[in-house]
Protein backbone atom coordinates (compact mmCIF):
# COMPACT_ATOMS: atom_id res chain seq x y z
CA UNK A 1 0.00 0.00 0.00
CA UNK A 2 1.29 3.46 -1.18
CA UNK A 3 2.54 5.83 2.19
CA UNK A 4 1.02 9.34 2.38
CA UNK A 5 2.68 10.41 5.30
CA UNK A 6 5.12 7.73 6.17
CA UNK A 7 4.25 4.57 8.02
CA UNK A 8 1.46 4.69 10.27
CA UNK A 9 3.33 2.98 13.87
CA UNK A 10 6.29 4.98 12.79
CA UNK A 11 4.05 8.11 12.69
CA UNK A 12 2.38 7.44 15.97
CA UNK A 13 5.56 7.00 17.97
CA UNK A 14 6.91 10.15 16.40
CA UNK A 15 3.90 12.30 17.80
CA UNK A 16 4.30 10.71 21.39
CA UNK A 17 8.13 11.41 21.44
CA UNK A 18 7.82 14.70 19.98
CA UNK A 19 5.29 15.25 22.49
CA UNK A 20 7.34 13.55 25.75
CA UNK A 21 10.88 15.73 24.71
CA UNK A 22 8.81 19.33 24.33
CA UNK A 23 7.63 18.97 27.91
CA UNK A 24 10.54 19.46 30.99
CA UNK A 25 8.54 17.56 33.87
CA UNK A 26 9.01 14.02 32.40
CA UNK A 27 12.69 12.75 32.78
CA UNK A 28 13.13 15.34 36.22
CA UNK A 29 9.79 13.27 37.83
CA UNK A 30 11.04 9.78 36.48
CA UNK A 31 14.37 10.82 38.48
CA UNK A 32 12.66 12.01 41.88
CA UNK A 33 10.09 8.97 41.61
CA UNK A 34 13.71 6.85 40.86
CA UNK A 35 15.85 8.94 43.78
CA UNK A 36 13.10 8.24 46.58
CA UNK A 37 12.89 4.35 46.01
CA UNK A 38 17.01 4.12 45.98
CA UNK A 39 16.56 6.42 49.24
CA UNK A 40 13.94 4.03 50.91
CA UNK A 41 15.78 0.77 49.90
CA UNK A 42 19.04 1.59 50.06
CA UNK A 43 19.27 2.22 54.02
CA UNK A 44 17.72 -1.10 54.31
CA UNK A 45 20.08 -2.85 52.21
CA UNK A 46 22.75 -1.01 54.27
CA UNK A 47 20.66 -2.66 57.97
CA UNK A 48 20.56 -5.65 56.19
CA UNK A 49 24.42 -5.75 55.46
CA UNK A 50 25.94 -4.18 58.71
CA UNK A 51 29.03 -5.98 59.92
CA UNK A 52 28.76 -8.37 56.93
CA UNK A 53 31.33 -6.10 54.15
CA UNK A 54 34.86 -6.78 53.87
CA UNK A 55 37.27 -4.26 55.76
CA UNK A 56 38.26 -3.92 51.65
CA UNK A 57 34.92 -2.25 50.83
CA UNK A 58 33.89 -0.49 53.86
CA UNK A 59 37.38 1.48 53.78
CA UNK A 60 36.11 3.45 50.90
CA UNK A 61 32.64 4.20 52.55
CA UNK A 62 31.28 6.99 54.71
CA UNK A 63 33.10 6.32 58.04
CA UNK A 64 31.03 9.03 60.55
CA UNK A 65 28.60 9.11 62.99
CA UNK A 66 25.08 9.73 63.14
CA UNK A 67 25.68 14.10 63.48
CA UNK A 68 28.11 13.75 60.75
CA UNK A 69 25.91 12.10 58.79
CA UNK A 70 23.36 14.03 59.05
CA UNK A 71 25.43 17.18 57.95
CA UNK A 72 26.43 15.52 55.48
CA UNK A 73 23.10 14.95 53.93
CA UNK A 74 21.81 18.49 54.93
CA UNK A 75 24.52 19.95 52.78
CA UNK A 76 23.98 18.20 49.95
CA UNK A 77 19.94 18.73 50.44
CA UNK A 78 20.55 22.76 50.78
CA UNK A 79 22.97 23.23 48.71
CA UNK A 80 21.53 21.12 45.79
CA UNK A 81 18.05 23.13 46.22
CA UNK A 82 19.96 26.29 45.84
CA UNK A 83 21.80 24.80 42.53
CA UNK A 84 18.33 23.63 40.88
CA UNK A 85 17.33 26.93 41.22
CA UNK A 86 20.05 28.41 39.22
CA UNK A 87 19.25 25.79 37.09
CA UNK A 88 15.95 26.80 36.02
CA UNK A 89 16.88 30.68 36.09
CA UNK A 90 19.64 30.06 33.57
CA UNK A 91 17.04 28.30 31.68
CA UNK A 92 14.26 30.54 31.91
CA UNK A 93 16.75 33.42 30.81
CA UNK A 94 18.04 31.28 28.03
CA UNK A 95 14.36 30.75 27.15
CA UNK A 96 13.95 34.52 27.23
CA UNK A 97 16.56 34.77 25.04
CA UNK A 98 15.96 32.70 22.23
CA UNK A 99 12.19 34.21 22.14
CA UNK A 100 13.20 38.17 21.88
CA UNK A 101 16.12 37.53 19.75
CA UNK A 102 15.82 35.16 17.41
CA UNK A 103 12.21 33.65 16.84
CA UNK A 104 9.69 32.24 19.45
CA UNK A 105 9.28 29.43 17.87
CA UNK A 106 12.94 28.01 18.32
CA UNK A 107 11.77 27.98 21.80
CA UNK A 108 10.93 24.39 21.42
CA UNK A 109 14.73 23.59 20.32
CA UNK A 110 15.70 24.09 24.33
CA UNK A 111 12.76 22.49 26.00
CA UNK A 112 13.45 19.43 24.03
CA UNK A 113 17.39 19.62 24.94
CA UNK A 114 17.68 16.42 27.01
CA UNK A 115 21.20 17.37 28.40
CA UNK A 116 18.78 20.06 30.27
CA UNK A 117 16.15 17.48 30.73
CA UNK A 118 19.13 15.09 31.98
CA UNK A 119 20.55 18.18 34.43
CA UNK A 120 17.29 18.99 36.43
CA UNK A 121 16.93 15.01 36.87
CA UNK A 122 19.88 14.82 38.20
CA UNK A 123 19.90 17.95 40.81
CA UNK A 124 16.43 16.56 41.58
CA UNK A 125 17.33 13.28 42.03
CA UNK A 126 20.09 14.18 44.38
CA UNK A 127 18.11 16.44 46.63
CA UNK A 128 15.36 14.31 46.92
CA UNK A 129 17.70 11.14 47.44
CA UNK A 130 19.67 13.21 50.35
CA UNK A 131 16.03 13.96 52.14
CA UNK A 132 15.16 10.40 51.87
CA UNK A 133 17.98 9.21 53.28
CA UNK A 134 18.17 11.51 56.01
CA UNK A 135 15.13 10.37 57.44
CA UNK A 136 16.85 7.13 58.26
CA UNK A 137 19.83 8.20 60.30
CA UNK A 138 19.52 7.71 63.54
CA UNK A 139 21.53 8.32 66.92
CA UNK A 140 22.04 6.11 70.01
CA UNK A 141 18.51 6.26 72.18
CA UNK A 142 17.13 4.25 75.09
CA UNK A 143 14.93 2.11 72.85
CA UNK A 144 16.60 2.12 69.71
CA UNK A 145 20.68 1.81 68.77
CA UNK A 146 22.47 4.45 66.93
CA UNK A 147 22.17 3.72 62.76
CA UNK A 148 24.38 5.51 59.93
CA UNK A 149 23.54 4.04 56.20
CA UNK A 150 27.14 4.18 54.87
CA UNK A 151 26.28 2.78 51.94
CA UNK A 152 23.77 5.34 51.57
CA UNK A 153 25.71 7.98 52.66
CA UNK A 154 28.73 7.30 50.45
CA UNK A 155 26.57 7.47 47.28
CA UNK A 156 24.71 11.04 48.13
CA UNK A 157 28.04 11.82 48.31
CA UNK A 158 28.96 10.46 44.96
CA UNK A 159 25.33 12.48 43.32
CA UNK A 160 26.68 15.28 45.17
CA UNK A 161 29.70 15.19 43.15
CA UNK A 162 28.30 14.74 39.95
CA UNK A 163 25.68 17.21 40.26
CA UNK A 164 28.66 19.22 40.69
CA UNK A 165 29.81 18.22 37.45
CA UNK A 166 26.79 18.71 35.87
CA UNK A 167 26.32 21.77 36.47
CA UNK A 168 29.14 22.84 35.20
CA UNK A 169 28.87 21.34 32.05
CA UNK A 170 25.37 22.24 31.85
CA UNK A 171 26.91 25.97 31.78
CA UNK A 172 28.80 24.94 29.33
CA UNK A 173 26.06 23.06 27.09
CA UNK A 174 23.82 26.70 27.54
CA UNK A 175 26.83 28.44 26.47
CA UNK A 176 26.79 26.53 22.84
CA UNK A 177 23.09 26.22 23.03
CA UNK A 178 22.57 29.42 22.73
CA UNK A 179 24.28 30.30 19.97
CA UNK A 180 22.17 30.98 16.99
CA UNK A 181 24.52 28.55 14.83
CA UNK A 182 23.77 25.77 17.08
CA UNK A 183 19.93 26.39 17.25
CA UNK A 184 19.84 26.87 13.44
CA UNK A 185 21.73 23.50 13.44
CA UNK A 186 19.38 21.67 15.71
CA UNK A 187 16.32 22.66 13.58
CA UNK A 188 18.25 21.51 10.67
CA UNK A 189 18.73 18.21 11.79
CA UNK A 190 15.13 17.59 13.12
CA UNK A 191 13.77 19.08 9.67
CA UNK A 192 15.55 16.59 7.60
CA UNK A 193 14.21 13.83 10.08
CA UNK A 194 11.05 15.06 9.20
CA UNK A 195 11.62 15.30 5.51
CA UNK A 196 13.11 11.68 5.39
CA UNK A 197 10.17 9.92 7.56
CA UNK A 198 7.27 11.97 5.98
CA UNK A 199 8.21 12.09 2.45
CA UNK A 200 9.44 8.81 0.30
CA UNK A 201 11.74 8.86 -2.16
CA UNK A 202 11.43 10.98 -5.89
CA UNK A 203 10.01 10.25 -8.76
CA UNK A 204 10.22 12.20 -11.67
CA UNK A 205 6.33 11.64 -12.85
CA UNK A 206 4.50 14.84 -11.37
CA UNK A 207 1.48 14.64 -9.53
CA UNK A 208 -2.27 15.93 -10.42
CA UNK A 209 -4.40 17.58 -7.07
CA UNK A 210 -7.58 15.40 -7.47
CA UNK A 211 -10.56 17.56 -7.80
CA UNK A 212 -13.96 16.27 -5.86
CA UNK A 213 -17.01 15.66 -8.39
CA UNK A 214 -19.80 18.16 -7.44
CA UNK A 215 -21.62 15.79 -5.46
CA UNK A 216 -18.75 15.83 -2.63
CA UNK A 217 -19.59 16.48 1.09
CA UNK A 218 -17.58 19.21 2.55
CA UNK A 219 -16.66 17.50 6.42
CA UNK A 220 -15.70 20.29 9.36
CA UNK A 221 -12.88 20.62 11.54
CA UNK A 222 -14.19 19.59 15.12
CA UNK A 223 -11.93 22.09 16.80
CA UNK A 224 -9.50 25.40 16.14
CA UNK A 225 -5.86 25.25 16.07
CA UNK A 226 -2.60 23.62 14.23
CA UNK A 227 -3.11 20.93 12.13
CA UNK A 228 -0.63 18.53 14.03
CA UNK A 229 -0.96 14.98 13.07
CA UNK A 230 -2.98 13.38 10.45
CA UNK A 231 -3.82 9.45 11.37
CA UNK A 232 -3.95 7.88 8.12
CA UNK A 233 -5.08 4.66 9.00
CA UNK A 234 -7.87 6.24 10.90
CA UNK A 235 -8.77 7.92 7.98
CA UNK A 236 -7.90 5.21 5.13
CA UNK A 237 -10.60 2.60 7.82
CA UNK A 238 -13.48 5.15 7.65
CA UNK A 239 -13.26 5.79 4.06
CA UNK A 240 -13.86 1.76 3.65
CA UNK A 241 -16.58 1.07 6.32
CA UNK A 242 -18.33 4.00 4.31
CA UNK A 243 -17.03 3.08 0.57
CA UNK A 244 -16.08 6.39 0.06
CA UNK A 245 -13.13 8.47 -0.97
CA UNK A 246 -11.74 11.19 1.29
CA UNK A 247 -9.96 14.23 0.00
CA UNK A 248 -7.91 15.87 2.70
CA UNK A 249 -7.19 19.74 1.90
CA UNK A 250 -5.36 21.32 4.75
CA UNK A 251 -1.59 20.48 5.51
CA UNK A 252 0.10 19.38 8.59
CA UNK A 253 1.27 23.05 10.13
CA UNK A 254 -2.44 24.79 8.69
CA UNK A 255 -4.54 26.39 11.25
CA UNK A 256 -7.95 25.47 10.99
CA UNK A 257 -11.03 26.78 12.15
CA UNK A 258 -14.11 24.74 13.94
CA UNK A 259 -16.89 23.82 11.77
CA UNK A 260 -15.27 25.15 8.94
CA UNK A 261 -14.51 22.38 6.03
CA UNK A 262 -10.99 20.28 5.79
CA UNK A 263 -11.79 17.53 3.95
CA UNK A 264 -14.43 16.30 0.93
CA UNK A 265 -16.04 13.16 0.78
CA UNK A 266 -18.03 11.62 -1.83
CA UNK A 267 -19.01 7.48 -2.91
CA UNK A 268 -16.10 5.57 -4.60
CA UNK A 269 -18.46 5.55 -7.79
CA UNK A 270 -18.60 9.72 -7.83
CA UNK A 271 -22.29 9.51 -6.74
CA UNK A 272 -23.19 11.12 -3.50
CA UNK A 273 -22.93 9.40 -0.14
CA UNK A 274 -26.54 9.26 1.66
CA UNK A 275 -26.67 11.10 4.87
CA UNK A 276 -26.25 8.48 7.49
CA UNK A 277 -23.18 7.76 5.74
CA UNK A 278 -21.91 11.37 6.13
CA UNK A 279 -23.15 11.60 9.13
CA UNK A 280 -21.54 8.57 10.91
CA UNK A 281 -18.28 9.09 8.39
CA UNK A 282 -17.84 13.09 9.32
CA UNK A 283 -16.74 12.44 13.53
CA UNK A 284 -14.68 9.78 12.62
CA UNK A 285 -12.59 12.07 9.70
CA UNK A 286 -12.32 14.85 12.51
CA UNK A 287 -10.98 12.27 15.12
CA UNK A 288 -8.45 11.39 12.37
CA UNK A 289 -7.06 14.68 12.09
CA UNK A 290 -4.98 16.18 15.40
CA UNK A 291 -5.56 19.41 16.10
CA UNK A 292 -2.32 21.42 18.47
CA UNK A 293 -2.20 24.84 19.97
CA UNK A 294 1.15 24.82 18.44
CA UNK A 295 2.85 23.38 15.30
CA UNK A 296 5.23 20.49 15.46
CA UNK A 297 7.86 19.14 13.54
CA UNK A 298 6.23 14.97 13.69
CA UNK A 299 4.28 15.60 9.66
CA UNK A 300 4.89 19.42 9.53
CA UNK A 301 7.85 19.34 6.72
CA UNK A 302 7.78 23.20 6.24
CA UNK A 303 7.85 23.90 10.10
CA UNK A 304 11.58 24.04 10.01
CA UNK A 305 12.05 26.24 7.27
CA UNK A 306 9.21 28.76 9.07
CA UNK A 307 11.87 28.45 12.15
CA UNK A 308 14.87 29.29 9.98
CA UNK A 309 13.07 32.11 7.79
CA UNK A 310 11.90 33.64 11.05
CA UNK A 311 15.81 33.64 12.34
CA UNK A 312 16.48 35.23 9.17
CA UNK A 313 13.54 38.23 9.07
CA UNK A 314 14.21 39.01 12.81
CA UNK A 315 17.88 39.35 11.91
CA UNK A 316 17.55 41.18 9.03
CA UNK A 317 14.66 43.91 11.30
CA UNK A 318 16.56 47.36 11.70
CA UNK A 319 16.76 46.96 15.84
CA UNK A 320 19.03 43.89 14.84
CA UNK A 321 20.61 44.77 11.67
CA UNK A 322 22.55 40.91 11.33
CA UNK A 323 22.89 39.98 7.42
CA UNK A 324 25.27 37.76 8.38
CA UNK A 325 23.31 35.31 10.41
CA UNK A 326 20.43 36.05 8.07
CA UNK A 327 22.65 34.60 4.97
CA UNK A 328 23.71 31.71 7.31
CA UNK A 329 19.93 31.05 7.60
CA UNK A 330 19.01 31.02 4.03
CA UNK A 331 22.21 28.22 3.80
CA UNK A 332 20.10 26.11 5.70
CA UNK A 333 16.87 26.61 4.35
CA UNK A 334 18.72 25.87 0.43
CA UNK A 335 19.81 22.43 2.01
CA UNK A 336 16.57 21.74 3.68
CA UNK A 337 14.84 22.74 -0.01
CA UNK A 338 17.03 20.65 -1.60
CA UNK A 339 16.82 17.83 0.26
CA UNK A 340 13.01 18.16 -0.09
CA UNK A 341 13.22 18.18 -3.72
CA UNK A 342 14.35 14.79 -3.72
CA UNK A 343 11.58 13.43 -2.22
CA UNK A 344 8.34 13.06 -3.61
CA UNK A 345 6.27 15.88 -3.15
CA UNK A 346 3.00 17.15 -3.95
CA UNK A 347 -0.55 15.46 -3.09
CA UNK A 348 -0.79 11.69 -2.71
CA UNK A 349 -3.70 8.87 -2.81
CA UNK A 350 -3.41 5.92 -0.49
CA UNK A 351 -5.72 3.04 -1.45
CA UNK A 352 -7.34 0.24 0.89
CA UNK A 353 -6.07 -3.46 0.35
CA UNK A 354 -9.40 -3.76 -2.23
CA UNK A 355 -8.20 -1.00 -3.68
CA UNK A 356 -11.90 0.84 -3.88
CA UNK A 357 -11.77 3.04 -1.05
CA UNK A 358 -9.13 5.79 -0.64
CA UNK A 359 -7.57 9.07 0.79
CA UNK A 360 -6.17 11.60 -0.90
CA UNK A 361 -3.54 13.93 1.64
CA UNK A 362 -2.10 17.16 0.77
CA UNK A 363 1.67 17.74 0.96
CA UNK A 364 3.42 20.90 0.42
CA UNK A 365 5.60 20.82 -3.15
CA UNK A 366 8.48 22.54 -4.28
CA UNK A 367 6.74 26.08 -5.23
CA UNK A 368 4.98 26.72 -1.78
CA UNK A 369 8.36 24.96 0.60
CA UNK A 370 10.34 27.97 -2.07
CA UNK A 371 7.49 30.95 -1.44
CA UNK A 372 7.98 30.20 2.34
CA UNK A 373 12.03 30.49 2.22
CA UNK A 374 12.51 33.22 -0.49
CA UNK A 375 9.53 35.40 -0.04
CA UNK A 376 10.07 37.51 3.29
CA UNK A 377 13.87 37.35 3.01
CA UNK A 378 13.50 38.73 -0.45
CA UNK A 379 11.48 41.46 0.99
CA UNK A 380 13.16 42.23 3.98
CA UNK A 381 16.87 41.70 2.88
CA UNK A 382 15.95 43.76 -0.77
CA UNK A 383 18.71 46.46 0.25
CA UNK A 384 21.09 43.97 0.93
CA UNK A 385 23.29 42.79 -2.08
CA UNK A 386 24.92 40.01 -0.12
CA UNK A 387 21.73 38.08 0.97
CA UNK A 388 19.97 38.92 -2.54
CA UNK A 389 23.46 37.61 -3.85
CA UNK A 390 22.56 33.87 -0.83
CA UNK A 391 18.74 34.23 -2.41
CA UNK A 392 20.51 33.95 -6.12
CA UNK A 393 22.34 30.92 -5.03
CA UNK A 394 19.74 29.17 -3.16
CA UNK A 395 17.57 29.25 -6.47
CA UNK A 396 20.55 27.94 -8.02
CA UNK A 397 21.14 25.18 -5.51
CA UNK A 398 17.62 24.08 -5.64
CA UNK A 399 17.43 24.39 -10.04
CA UNK A 400 20.39 21.91 -9.35
CA UNK A 401 18.18 19.26 -7.21
CA UNK A 402 14.87 19.79 -9.87
CA UNK A 403 13.03 16.76 -11.22
CA UNK A 404 10.08 17.55 -12.46
CA UNK A 405 8.52 20.94 -15.08
CA UNK A 406 6.69 21.90 -12.50
CA UNK A 407 9.83 21.75 -9.99
CA UNK A 408 11.35 23.97 -12.78
CA UNK A 409 8.59 26.29 -13.05
CA UNK A 410 8.49 27.16 -9.69
CA UNK A 411 12.13 28.19 -9.16
CA UNK A 412 12.22 29.27 -12.64
CA UNK A 413 8.75 31.91 -11.12
CA UNK A 414 11.24 32.56 -7.78
CA UNK A 415 14.18 34.19 -9.92
CA UNK A 416 11.71 36.17 -12.09
CA UNK A 417 10.70 37.82 -9.33
CA UNK A 418 13.98 38.27 -7.24
CA UNK A 419 15.02 39.76 -10.36
CA UNK A 420 12.39 42.30 -10.69
CA UNK A 421 13.62 43.30 -7.09
CA UNK A 422 17.10 43.58 -7.99
CA UNK A 423 16.02 46.00 -10.77
CA UNK A 424 14.09 48.52 -8.58
CA UNK A 425 17.15 48.88 -6.52
CA UNK A 426 19.55 51.68 -6.69
CA UNK A 427 23.21 49.44 -6.08
CA UNK A 428 26.48 50.23 -8.12
CA UNK A 429 27.50 48.81 -11.21
CA UNK A 430 29.87 46.54 -9.15
CA UNK A 431 27.23 44.97 -7.55
CA UNK A 432 24.61 44.91 -10.03
CA UNK A 433 27.20 43.01 -12.29
CA UNK A 434 27.69 40.44 -9.32
CA UNK A 435 24.17 39.91 -8.64
CA UNK A 436 23.57 39.59 -12.63
CA UNK A 437 26.44 36.84 -12.93
CA UNK A 438 24.68 34.90 -10.13
CA UNK A 439 21.11 35.19 -11.77
CA UNK A 440 22.24 34.38 -15.33
CA UNK A 441 24.02 30.61 -13.41
CA UNK A 442 20.24 29.52 -12.60
CA UNK A 443 18.45 28.63 -15.70
CA UNK A 444 21.91 27.14 -16.26
CA UNK A 445 21.59 24.80 -12.83
CA UNK A 446 17.95 23.90 -14.22
CA UNK A 447 19.67 22.31 -17.40
CA UNK A 448 22.55 20.55 -15.79
CA UNK A 449 24.83 23.22 -15.67
CA UNK A 450 27.11 24.81 -13.28
CA UNK A 451 29.46 27.56 -14.99
CA UNK A 452 31.52 29.63 -12.39
CA UNK A 453 29.63 32.28 -10.70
Amino acid sequence: MPVGYGPDRRQRWSVLSDALRTQLWPLPAAGVALAIGLGVALPRLDAALAGRLPATFTAFLFSGGPEAARTVLSVIAGSLITVTSLTFSLTVVTLQLASSQFSPRLLRTFTQDRFVHGTLALLLATFTYAVTVLRTVRASLDSQAAFVPHMSVTVAYVLGLASVLGLVLFLAHLARQIRVESMMRAVHAETTATIRRVLPDGTDHEHQPPVPPPTAVRLCAAASGFLTFVDEKALLTAAADADAAILLDRLPGDSIIAGTPIAAAWAVGGGALEKPVVEALAPRVAAAVRVGFERTAAQDVAFGLRQLVDVAVKALSPGINDPTTAISALGHLAALLCEAAGHDLGPRVVHDEAGKACVMLQRPDLAVLLELAVAQPRRYGRADPDVLARLLTLLREVAWHTRTTAQRGAVEEQLQRLQATIDEQRFDDAERGRLDALARTVPAALVRQWPAS
